[in-house]
């Protein structure tokens, strides 16, 4: 059976595009404005980063950006308690991206009770290894939240293949050796990486990390199921473009299932 994400990312029989912002940056009082924009955009499901003190996966643009999210006050309590208020008006999937240090400290079965009730669907933790997910993994299956798989570049294919046996929500396939950003190019062997996930995986690959241009998304999703943009969406939200913003989810629409 189709969790809520699953469902959201290929019912339009498109290529999925999954933005990400951070949680917070701009102030908690932008959240509910630029969730709701990036619905109207067309985004299949949204990406929304907890700051972090010390995150380990995240390039100059996303640390600036919770950096400045932290300097308000962010906390993934209030961001939960945010996203309660306006939960009605969402209808697609909400991610979380956060690391364990915050779920510990506000303690697993509640983090995932509340979450639930702020209606998120997923949550990705980088810092949280496959042999370590039942830590979490219960409390998240009860509340029926996704917990969304990551596989690299450097990740086994035994690994791939246990990983795409066990997966739900969708596969998150990290297109570079390295944290998040912008880049110019890919590595050659992309196209093989993906195309390999998705011969092992029973739900959607999106592959992320430095894809953030029109070109580079149409590219990226002829091998996978779509993509996540993150830093590019930032920075234009923070240069208040939100004509390109909307041009880049759409770009996607373009390109269809097979």
């Amino acid at each position: 059976m189709m969790d809520r994400i699953q469902k959201a990312l290929t019912e339009k029989g498109k290529k999925a595009f999954v933005p990400y912002i951070m949680a917070g940056d701009g102030g908690l009082e932008t959240l509910k404005e630029k969730l709701l924009f990036l619905q109207e955009c067309g985004a299949d499901a949204v990406e929304i980063g907890i700051p972090f003190s010390d995150p380990v996966a995240d390039g100059p643009t996303i640390q600036e950006a919770g950096i400045r999210a932290l300097s308000r006050g962010t906390t993934l309590r209030k961001v939960l308690e945010k996203v309660q208020t306006f939960k009605p008006e969402i209808s697609i999937p909400l991610i979380l991206m956060t690391y364990l240090n915050p779920l510990v400290a506000y303690g697993l079965e509640k983090f995932s009770e509340d979450a639930a009730e702020s209606g998120i669907s997923g949550c990705i933790i980088p810092d949280l290894p496959l042999e370590e997910e039942d830590f979490i993994l219960p409390a998240l299956e009860e509340h029926e939240i996704s917990l969304i798989s990551l596989v690299t570049l450097t990740t086994p294919v035994e690994r791939i293949k246990e990983i795409g046996s066990k997966a739900t929500g969708f596969i998150y396939a990290v297109t570079v050796t390295g944290i998040t950003g912008a880049r110019n190019d890919f590595s050659e062997d992309l196209a093989a990486f993906l195309s390999s996930i998705k011969s092992v995986s029973r739900v959607p690959v999106l592959a992320g990390f430095g894809v953030s241009n029109a070109e580079q998304v149409r590219e990226v999703c002829k091998h996978c199921d779509g993509v996540i943009v993150g830093s590019k969406i930032i920075d234009l939200f923070e240069q208040g473009d939100l004509a390109e913003i909307k041009r880049l989810v759409s770009t996607s629409e373009g390109v269809s299932l097979t």
